[in-house]
């Protein structure tokens, strides 16, 4: 990616006219953040630029004495005549795609995104741009997601079964992002919520910002007399084999996933419950977001990198992997600093 407006470095994606970074996995002076998830958002840097909207989970994220500028989607901030806007990804609140502008080139780095609705952050904005930088977390043919509405009724199906059976319903998730994401879409009126502390934590940031979700109550608080067999708790995927878990009791655990779409990964996971729910964007979604930006040139980062590079450029564009730090992946990243038992 020599002399090109964005370069990689061993600090990550460079603006050298422009002298910020894109997402740094080391300390710089200034970055731009696409989201608050812990692969993207590092702490150390001296000034870091975010949307607004997602503000408060990443001061929680990198310190309340952080130097961190909210800017709205849509309005530019010009940076040495380098022309910067962030515009909704639809992955979790907050998380932006960054347009970087410079004597005409307009490049676009994607961040984390998905396609689907999401009632709990903004939903992806399509931006076009000559060199596109996306995802490939599910950049396979086999990804391609359900309707969102047939994966809740599947929950709340499990959910009133273990109800019947007289087992508490545990389902791990993203402590942000997807937890938030699996409370506005479950049905609230089947029985009590309650909220492992790094969901709770999460949750309320999410209601400070003005994201509607429903009452969850921490379960760390919970009398110890609570009928756990009728309630639903979200945790964290590292809650999982812990003696935290004791609490609720007999148990029906859950996983909500994009890796649940291939056959075995519940079982390799070691949960009764595979829920094929991803906040990433699946194949045709990948493929339509690239169309619409009208790039030429494509770069792709984390997660099947090669074979999405690989099939775009056998569809006439200029496509190349793109070596990151970025995980992408879907399991638990420690997302905050709340402990209950050990670990989470």
């Amino acid at each position: 990616m020599n002399n090109l407006l964005l370069q990689l470095t061993d600090r990550g994606l460079y603006c050298s006219p422009g002298d910020f970074y894109v997402d740094p996995w080391a300390p710089v002076d200034r970055a731009v953040i696409t989201h608050a998830h812990s692969d993207h958002a590092r702490w150390g840097s001296a000034r870091y630029l975010v949307a607004a909207p997602g503000l408060a989970i990443t001061r929680r994220r990198l310190g309340s004495d952080t130097e961190i500028v909210p800017l709205d989607y849509g309005k530019p901030t010009d940076r040495n005549g380098v022309r910067i806007s962030l515009h909704p990804a639809g992955h979790i609140l907050g998380s932006a795609q960054v347009r970087i502008e410079h004597r005409g080139e307009v490049w676009v780095v994607s961040g984390d995104y998905k396609r689907d609705d999401d009632p709990t952050c903004a939903p992806f904005e399509p931006v076009r741009c000559h060199t596109f930088i996306t995802e490939a977390t599910f950049g396979l043919p086999i990804y391609r997601w359900p309707p969102a509405a047939e994966v809740f009724a599947e929950i709340n199906a499990w959910w009133r079964a273990n109800q019947q059976a007289g087992k508490a319903s545990v389902l791990f998730a993203y402590a942000l992002g997807k937890a938030q994401r699996l409370l506005a879409g479950v049905d609230q009126t089947i029985g009590p919520i309650y909220a492992h502390g790094a969901v709770q934590a999460v949750n309320d940031l999410y209601r400070a910002s003005g994201v509607p979700l429903p009452e969850t109550r921490y379960a760390g608080e919970a009398p110890r007399d609570t009928d756990w067999s009728q309630a639903l708790i979200i945790a964290p995927t590292s809650a999982r084999d812990t003696p935290w878990l004791r609490r609720f009791g007999r148990i029906s655990d859950g996983f909500a996933s994009g890796w649940m779409r291939v056959r075995g990964q519940r079982r390799r996971r070691s949960v009764d419950r595979g829920f094929v729910l991803s906040d990433h964007v699946d194949w045709p979604g990948l493929m339509l977001a690239v169309r619409e930006t009208g790039a030429e040139r494509v770069f792709v980062t984390h997660g099947y990198t090669a074979v999405v590079a690989r099939w775009l450029s056998e569809q006439g564009l200029e496509a190349h992997p793109l070596e990151t730090r970025f995980d992408g992946d879907e399991e638990e990243e420690g997302e905050g600093a709340d402990h209950e038992s050990g670990h989470e």
